[in-house]
């Protein structure tokens, strides 16, 4: 898959434009849309990894976060 076709599926579960690479945006997406809270770790990506199958678009972020 590529980054563009991620970010587009990343963004129709999201249901508004998001920047993987935003942190805040993440968490707060995560937190209020679909009630994921994310569990204490050094980084974010080791957050995700630790709370991902929970919903597709934890897998998309990350898969996003992480790709060259």
């Amino acid at each position: 898959m590529g980054l563009s076709f991620i970010l587009q599926r990343i963004n129709i579960f999201a249901g508004r434009e998001v920047d993987p690479f935003s942190d805040d945006q993440v968490e707060a997406l995560l937190r209020n849309r679909f009630n994921i809270l994310l569990p204490q770790r050094r980084t974010l990506n080791e957050s995700l990894v630790a709370v991902k199958g929970k919903h597709e678009i934890v897998d998309l972020i990350l898969q996003y976060r992480t790709t060259d």
